[in-house]
Protein backbone atom coordinates (compact mmCIF):
# COMPACT_ATOMS: atom_id res chain seq x y z
CA UNK A 1 0.00 0.00 0.00
CA UNK A 2 1.14 3.57 -0.65
CA UNK A 3 2.43 5.46 2.37
CA UNK A 4 1.53 9.01 3.31
CA UNK A 5 5.01 10.23 2.39
CA UNK A 6 4.85 8.59 -1.04
CA UNK A 7 1.41 10.08 -1.65
CA UNK A 8 2.68 13.51 -0.58
CA UNK A 9 5.66 13.33 -2.95
CA UNK A 10 3.43 12.15 -5.80
CA UNK A 11 0.99 15.03 -5.23
CA UNK A 12 3.83 17.59 -5.16
CA UNK A 13 5.35 16.12 -8.34
CA UNK A 14 2.07 16.03 -10.27
CA UNK A 15 1.13 19.53 -9.12
CA UNK A 16 4.52 20.85 -10.21
CA UNK A 17 4.14 19.16 -13.60
CA UNK A 18 0.68 20.69 -14.02
CA UNK A 19 1.97 24.18 -13.24
CA UNK A 20 4.86 23.79 -15.71
CA UNK A 21 2.43 22.65 -18.40
CA UNK A 22 0.22 25.70 -17.76
CA UNK A 23 3.19 28.08 -17.98
CA UNK A 24 4.42 26.36 -21.15
CA UNK A 25 0.96 26.57 -22.72
CA UNK A 26 0.71 30.30 -22.02
CA UNK A 27 4.25 30.90 -23.29
CA UNK A 28 3.46 29.14 -26.55
CA UNK A 29 0.09 30.88 -26.86
CA UNK A 30 1.59 34.35 -26.42
CA UNK A 31 4.45 33.70 -28.85
CA UNK A 32 2.35 31.93 -31.49
CA UNK A 33 2.55 33.28 -35.02
CA UNK A 34 -0.71 34.79 -36.20
CA UNK A 35 0.11 34.72 -39.91
CA UNK A 36 -2.22 32.94 -42.30
CA UNK A 37 -1.06 31.11 -45.41
CA UNK A 38 -1.24 33.29 -48.51
CA UNK A 39 -3.99 31.24 -50.17
CA UNK A 40 -6.24 31.50 -47.12
CA UNK A 41 -5.35 35.18 -46.71
CA UNK A 42 -6.37 36.04 -50.27
CA UNK A 43 -9.62 34.11 -49.86
CA UNK A 44 -10.47 35.92 -46.64
CA UNK A 45 -9.63 39.29 -48.19
CA UNK A 46 -12.03 38.72 -51.06
CA UNK A 47 -14.83 37.79 -48.63
CA UNK A 48 -14.25 40.67 -46.20
CA UNK A 49 -13.09 43.38 -48.56
CA UNK A 50 -14.00 46.74 -47.10
CA UNK A 51 -15.04 45.26 -43.76
CA UNK A 52 -13.58 46.65 -40.54
CA UNK A 53 -12.33 44.03 -38.08
CA UNK A 54 -14.10 44.06 -34.71
CA UNK A 55 -10.87 43.37 -32.80
CA UNK A 56 -7.39 44.35 -33.89
CA UNK A 57 -4.80 41.57 -33.87
CA UNK A 58 -1.82 43.79 -34.61
CA UNK A 59 0.75 43.38 -31.85
CA UNK A 60 1.78 47.05 -31.93
CA UNK A 61 -1.81 48.17 -31.55
CA UNK A 62 -2.29 45.78 -28.62
CA UNK A 63 0.83 47.17 -26.95
CA UNK A 64 -0.42 50.73 -27.49
CA UNK A 65 -3.80 49.87 -25.97
CA UNK A 66 -2.15 48.26 -22.95
CA UNK A 67 0.17 51.26 -22.54
CA UNK A 68 -2.84 53.61 -22.60
CA UNK A 69 -4.61 51.51 -19.99
CA UNK A 70 -1.56 51.46 -17.73
CA UNK A 71 -1.05 55.27 -17.97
Amino acid sequence: MISDDDLYRLAIFLGSCAMMMIVLYHFLDVNASEEEPESAESASQSKTEGAVPAVSTDKLERKAIIANLMA
